[in-house]
């Protein structure tokens, strides 16, 4: 398994109770406009994702992530 699908996984997982009726999770899901994220929301899911996978994720790659797999991307680039 690839970082970038541990990373996926990890996401799809942690999500899956926040996502809506009707909302299918993968990585073209967007935090925001699918989820409904707010950027709060993003900021504790961001640390989740550092406390389990124990990384470093630097905040001005935020403006870049709109979607699940934009952020796996990311944290894969910035894990290497």
């Amino acid at each position: 398994m690839t970082q970038y699908q541990q990373y996926l996984e990890f996401m799809l997982s942690a999500l899956e109770a926040r996502a809506g009726a009707g909302v299918t999770l993968s990585e073209t899901t967007r935090l925001v406009a699918d989820i409904g994220l707010s950027s709060l929301e993003v900021m504790e899911f961001v640390e989740k994702i550092e406390d389990h996978f124990d990384i470093s994720i630097p905040l001005n790659i935020l403006p870049d992530i709109n979607t699940l797999g934009d952020l796996a991307r990311k944290l894969q680039e910035v894990d290497s």
